[in-house]
């Protein structure tokens, strides 16, 4: 469902999948052939939520926002099953593992991979292309050309996937 708040509607190229059982809400921009998943909870009722192009939020997930504070996910970044989104910055080619939580004034660097089960405490910052886990999280390495190349797959296969439903979604 796609609901107004307030003066606010929701800004959704129209490439962009939407899974059933999905809400958005309020003052939400979401880039071109991103993927919206199952059961996922997207509110732009505090502040603006921005979501760039060929991005994935998978099922389950929530995102919103602080007073002032804004929710901005850059391109191509694949947010895992069940994460929790709260008023952090999350730069190009991350990965958010399933079921992390990322907290307020947070930044996730460009290519970063946040591991399964992470919780990045409120105005942490994750350098680029680190993996960082744990809880609170803590970078352990730097991503690898054998991360790097599994990340791909995933930012490809799910524009892939989510343009395979949109296609159903019009018959």
């Amino acid at each position: 469902m796609i609901y107004p708040f307030k003066e606010k509607n929701p800004k959704i190229d129209p490439s962009v999948y939407i899974a059933d059982y999905a809400t958005i809400t309020g003052d939400v921009t979401i880039g071109a052939e991103t993927s919206i998943w199952f059961n996922t909870v997207i509110r732009g009722d505090v502040a603006p939520t921005i979501i760039g192009k060929r991005c994935s939020i998978q099922d389950l997930s929530c995102l919103h926002q602080s007073p002032n504070n804004p929710l901005i996910i850059e391109d191509e970044v694949t947010i895992g099953h069940q994460v929790t989104l709260h008023s952090c910055v999350i730069r190009k080619r991350a990965l958010i593992g399933m079921g992390s939580i990322i907290l307020d004034r947070a930044e996730i660097g460009e290519g970063a991979f946040i591991g399964a089960g992470s919780l990045v405490p409120p105005g942490k910052k994750i350098p680029p292309n680190s993996l960082a886990m744990g809880r609170p999280a803590k970078v352990v390495r730097e991503i690898t050309e054998e991360d790097r190349t599994d990340m791909d797959r995933i930012i490809r296969e799910y524009v892939e996937k989510g343009q395979y439903y949109k296609s159903l979604q019009k018959k």
